[in-house]
């Protein structure tokens, strides 16, 4: 069953995936260290993890499953959720993948070391609207796509 989780602490697109879910209707999990307001809808569960590091993306792993869809920023938890087969993508719209993963991969750690040494500060740039609607389409293609791959279509 077609399930959508959401690394929610600092997720900007909450409301878009809440949108497409509810279109669809497909389950959502937020995952988060802090509790936060969700919509009150049977399908829209906030699952509030420690604040251990990395609670909530190893809360994330655990539970997703192959063709689940993960939504995060977080590179390194896109990478784990691609090993067990799910659909991952950033809040930009950017899929992460297979292929990409490992450019993503060394680029943040490029990062990391040049925040380290001063080099550079701050951090993406925030999500606009070309970003949102980018976000929308690639997450309703990304549904689209896993549907066509299961004939079933049972949600």
């Amino acid at each position: 069953m077609l399930h959508i989780f959401v690394d929610a602490d600092a997720c900007p697109v909450k409301p878009e995936v809440y949108r497409v879910a509810s279109r669809y209707g497909l389950r959502v999990t937020l995952v988060a260290n802090a509790r936060m307001r969700v919509p009150n809808e049977r399908r829209i569960v906030l699952q509030v993890v420690t604040d251990k590091f990395d609670a909530a993306d190893d809360w994330i792993v655990e539970h997703v499953q192959a063709d689940d869809i993960v939504v995060t920023a977080d590179i390194l938890l896109a990478s784990r959720c691609l090993t067990k087969g799910a659909r991952v993508m950033g809040p930009a719209g950017k899929p992460f993948t297979e292929d990409n993963i490992g450019d993503a991969v060394a680029t943040r750690e490029l990062l990391a070391e040049l925040r380290g040494t001063g080099e550079i500060t701050g951090g993406p740039p925030p999500i606009n609207q070309r970003d949102r609607s980018r976000f929308l389409q690639k997450l309703d293609d990304a549904i689209q796509s896993i549907r066509r791959a299961q004939p079933s279509n049972s949600n």
